[in-house]
């Protein structure tokens, strides 16, 4: 199954996501681990080792993307960013924040409303966590 944002296979030579960063796994043990269902995956410290599949849609690695480079937007200017509809973006967003990725405060512009996001250290984390297992990807891919 390759990854369909950017069709690049990412089970191939390829360490999964993890909660915390992990030792190296040798090869027998990662091609154990990957032949196990999901859901009896374990790694070291007892934590699941699967893939983020939060920070994986596209709206919302761009929302957590965009949140790391500025250091808060408004719900307006993310919408404007990915040319996406009020629900959709609101959908997403909440659950970044359901996920403690990032932080909305409401307030009030005149009469208008006015929702400013954030991202958190955990969403940070998130973020560096999915960028380094797609940077892996990278390298696994390049060296075939």
């Amino acid at each position: 199954m390759g990854c369909t944002y950017c069709s690049v296979p990412f089970w191939s030579g390829v360490p999964p996501m993890s909660a915390k960063p992990k030792a190296p796994v040798d090869a027998e043990t990662e091609l154990r681990v990957r032949s196990k269902p999901a859901s009896t995956v374990r790694s070291r410290g007892d934590h699941d080792i699967r893939f983020d599949r939060l920070v994986y849609e596209r709206v919302r690695l761009g929302i957590m993307g965009a949140l790391a480079v500025q250091d808060e937007l408004t719900f307006n200017e993310l919408k404007a960013l990915f040319d996406v509809s009020d629900g959709n973006l609101s959908a997403h967003a909440r659950k970044l924040e359901e996920a403690k990725y990032l932080t909305c405060t409401k307030s009030f512009e005149g009469r208008r409303p006015k929702s400013v996001y954030r991202l958190t250290a955990t969403g940070r984390t998130a973020l560096n966590r999915y960028l380094d297992h797609v940077e892996a990807v990278i390298k696994a891919t390049r060296r075939r």
